[in-house]
């Protein structure tokens, strides 16, 4: 949202908004401003997580930098229960996805297996909105 719209809704000027929005950078608050990317408009039509084993956890900073590598993981999350990781993936078809696993991820020494699932789709994706805000 640009900060002239923010500036609107929340009834101060625009200058006001960048200037506290640099302060939220500055503080670390804010790690970034990003786009939001209609992926399937190119061609990236498969969205699907993927839970990954370990065979040990002591592997984990090997295997996340074997990860790293894989440009179709856009998102990592190191976790518990059931999996040891948790990846997002984004791939053009069903082929790419089974070549990302089978070619890429799987073959990955410190992985013992994964478990994939397809998301039929995304109905909400939002940053959280603090109380009081």
């Amino acid at each position: 949202m640009p900060f002239t719209e923010i500036a609107k809704r929340v009834y101060v000027s625009s200058g006001t908004v960048h200037v506290r929005m640099r302060k939220l950078k500055d503080l670390g608050v804010i790690k970034n401003a990003t786009l939001r990317v209609d992926y399937s408009k190119s061609g990236y039509d498969i969205v699907a997580f993927l839970g990954i084993f370990l065979d040990k956890s002591s592997v984990y900073n090997t295997v996340l930098d074997e990860l790293k590598e894989t440009p179709e993981i856009i998102k990592l999350n190191y976790t518990t229960g059931n999996y040891s990781m948790f990846a997002q993936i984004l791939c053009k078809d069903t082929n790419h996805l089974r070549e990302v696993l089978h070619e890429k991820i799987q073959k990955i020494n410190g992985i013992g297996r994964t478990e994939t699932m397809i998301s039929l789709s995304e109905d909400i994706d939002r940053n959280l909105i603090f109380e009081g805000a």
